[in-house]
């Protein structure tokens, strides 16, 4: 009993100055086990303590707070924690995060279910910081503590998480979610697709004036591109770009100012295009991205009687775009190969030689020139912005040049890193070839590459206009995610709710 009563003084310290504050922090967990009928009232007279105006005091409760965690008080302690994220102390914030990185080593379920619970109901900051250290502090952790079993508890709680979250919330999820060892299987990846493709919404069809959704399908489809295989299909996302996204092209809504949506939404389709399994409406989605690919391929320009052309001036080539449009429509055709000689009318694959004979010969055109311009120039001459522009340009365009000879080719797209494994390049078909159709079904012996290429980087901005008139437009890159409601979160409680 007197033991008891002295604890009680302890606890009454709370409410005394400093010096009573300092010395109730160190000892109201020091024996803290000692008497468990006082339990409750210990617990929140160290909490008390942790929401004390002294900053010092403050960090020395939250540093004692884990010798509370024991039995069933762990969860109440990790939800404590998880609420005090939201402080903007640095010091303090810290020994948050030390405190619940050393409650997950005595039970990590349990601290887990603090998080999540915080997640779900806590106050907007909580959640967010809780989110982020679950993202950055979960894959920090050894395997004897992120057990199997663990791993499941987490990615249950995630796919709770998920039917209601931010744009930045989703992608920080997903990264959660995807570094847990439990899912690095063939059934796991497939997994954590169909969590993305819930995401995206692809049962609905997209609104091209909304940027939300289109923001929505940015992320998700990005966030699905890693986890993409032979044996993980894309079938889906692919599907759905043909349907919905490739015919409202031109009307897309840009959820970031400067980024270019139609090239970005492009580069995606051709990143995804060679996990593609087998699609129920093949021909018809091969006839939507031929018809696309065509917009983009201008004709020739007509000749006048004297033979010049009777425009001032040349169409513009977007050689990103055909690059993008041609590797996926590649990609794409190997599943149908009679689909230019026999889907197509005459009329219409006779179009298509002409427009990509002129785009070809626009192309070799520009090449010539960009080596001019580069000729003699070295050291800092090479790095003005204009030169490492013409110098990647001179990446870019040999690819288009080997998408335009696709039949038999082994293709990578230009922004992306080249593969280790022995590289390919074509055989030059002739004009007579291509215009006779022999392209589409002549053979093409592989030879193998001196050099490796350089990995392309697109750059932004505008080039040079004194160079030809074969414009090549890129206007940026993607700016990153920016939070964008994925679905109004309700109201949720405030206030301490320890």
């Amino acid at each position: 009993g007197t033991h008891k009563d002295a604890y009680q003084v302890i606890l009454a310290g709370v409410k005394g100055g400093p010096k009573e504050k300092r010395l109730a922090a160190q000892f109201i967990p020091k024996f803290f086990n000692s008497f468990p009928e006082l339990a409750d009232a210990a617990i929140n007279a160290q909490l008390d303590l942790c929401e004390d105006e002294d900053v010092s005091i403050r960090r020395q409760a939250i540093k004692e707070l884990p010798r509370f965690a024991t039995g069933e008080n762990i969860f109440r302690v990790a939800d404590i924690l998880t609420q005090l994220l939201q402080t903007d102390d640095t010091a303090e914030f810290n020994q948050v995060n030390v405190a619940l990185i050393s409650i997950f080593k005595m039970d990590a379920k349990g601290t887990l279910g603090g998080l999540f619970s915080q997640i779900l109901q806590g106050e907007d900051i909580v959640r967010e910081r809780a989110i982020k250290f679950l993202s950055t502090k979960l894959k920090t952790l050894p395997e004897d503590i992120m057990t199997k079993e663990v791993e499941e508890y987490v990615f249950a709680e995630t796919k709770k998480v998920l039917e209601d979250v931010t744009g930045e919330e989703f992608v920080l999820l997903m990264r959660v979610a995807s570094g847990l060892r439990v899912l690095q299987t063939v059934n796991g990846r497939q997994q954590l697709v169909e969590l993305v493709v819930e995401q995206a919404d692809l049962d609905q069809a997209l609104n091209p004036a909304d940027p939300d959704a289109v923001d929505r399908l940015l992320q998700c489809t990005r966030q699905a591109l890693p986890l993409f295989s032979k044996n993980v299909h894309s079938t889906r996302f692919v599907t759905y770009f043909c349907e919905h996204v490739l015919p409202n092209l031109s009307t897309l809504t840009s959820p970031v100012a400067e980024l270019d949506i139609q090239l970005e939404v492009l580069k995606l389709m051709a990143e995804m295009s060679p996990y593609c399994g087998d699609m129920e409406k093949l021909e018809a989605n091969l006839t939507i991205l031929f018809t696309k690919l065509l917009e983009y391929m201008p004709l020739p320009p007509e000749e006048v009687e004297n033979g010049e052309n009777s425009a001032s001036e040349e169409p513009k080539l977007q050689f990103s775009y055909v690059e993008c449009l041609l590797f996926s429509f590649h990609q794409l055709g190997k599943k149908l190969p009679d689909f230019l000689l026999d889907k197509v009318d005459g009329e219409r694959l006779k179009d298509f030689k002409i427009r990509l004979q002129y785009f070809a010969r626009g192309l070799q055109v520009y090449i010539r020139q960009l080596r001019v311009a580069l000729q003699g120039k070295t050291g800092d001459a090479l790095k003005t912005e204009e030169n490492l522009n013409y110098w990647w340009l001179m990446t870019v365009l040999p690819r288009c040049n080997a998408l335009i000879y696709w039949c038999q080719i082994v293709l990578t797209l230009s922004w992306k890193p080249v593969q280790k494994t022995e590289a390919v390049a074509a055989k030059r078909l002739s004009s007579e070839e291509m215009g006779s159709g022999a392209a589409t079904k002549k053979q093409i012996t592989p030879l193998p590459r001196r050099d490796a290429r350089q990995i392309y980087n697109p750059p932004s901005g505008k080039y040079s206009s004194s160079i030809g008139n074969f414009n090549y437009e890129q206007r940026g890159g993607f700016r990153g995610g920016r939070g964008r409601g994925f679905g109004a979160r309700g109201n949720r409680s405030r206030g301490r709710i320890y």
